[in-house]
């Protein structure tokens, strides 16, 4: 017998209550931290601030901060994150009003069209400074912490494929390229690389996308 199966069910139970309630305290600190951090870009208008600083506004040790993270990087990642987490979610609500799949997945392009698309009244430094920085120095960080914007993508496609509304074909590389594509035209303001004629909007994005996942894949 394992030593699990002959201890009482009691001190299983005594253990079990433990390791939940330090699992909630270690959440309400690193949320302590990540609130403090959002406050001090919020008010800075960058990510120019110190770990001490958000130490001291989190009202928390230096010693506790550095046993949840390794560094200023890593809590600047755990905001990026977060904030591409509420963006899948609210993608996703916003494709769950709709009841056709075609629609539902338009809902969600253009959605994050929006979210991507910078505000001239509104500073996003983890967007507009951190993430360029990642982009160029940890790809694959940039890659994972889009992975739930990717994956709601993916199953609306997914959706629209089995309905018949596209054709079928690799719906995740599918994904990839939609989202990076409205991405990138969101965050270059818009505005066409020649320069010229009028913004390109939401509507034009998702029409732009829906061709390419709506053409022939026999090549896939």
């Amino acid at each position: 017998m394992t030593e699990a199966a002959t201890e009482p069910a009691w001190r299983q139970r005594a253990v079990e209550k433990s390791t939940r309630a330090a699992k909630l305290r270690a959440e309400q600190r690193v949320q302590r931290f990540l609130d403090s951090a959002q406050e001090l870009i919020g008010e800075k208008g960058t990510t120019d601030f110190t770990v001490q600083e958000v130490v001291d506004r989190s009202k928390q040790s230096l010693r506790s901060f550095y046993q949840h993270f390794d560094g200023k990087h890593e809590l600047l990642l755990a905001l990026f994150e977060d904030a591409l987490a509420r963006s899948a979610v609210q993608m996703r609500e916003a494709a769950s009003a709709e009841t056709d799949p075609l629609r539902r997945l338009r809902a969600a392009v253009e959605l994050l069209y929006m979210q991507s698309h910078p505000d001239p009244g509104v500073q996003r430094p983890l967007f507009s400074d951190f993430a360029l920085q990642l982009l160029v120095k940890h790809p694959a960080q940039v890659a994972t912490a889009h992975v739930p914007v990717l994956t709601v993508l993916t199953d609306l496609i997914e959706e629209a494929a089995d309905s018949g509304a596209i054709p079928s074909g690799k719906p995740r590389r599918r994904a990839a390229l939609v989202m990076q594509t409205v991405m990138f035209a969101a965050q270059a303001h818009g505005v066409p690389a020649d320069g010229h004629g009028h913004p390109v909007d939401s509507g034009e994005i998702w029409r732009f996308c829906l061709g390419g996942i709506s053409a022939d894949q026999a090549s896939d």
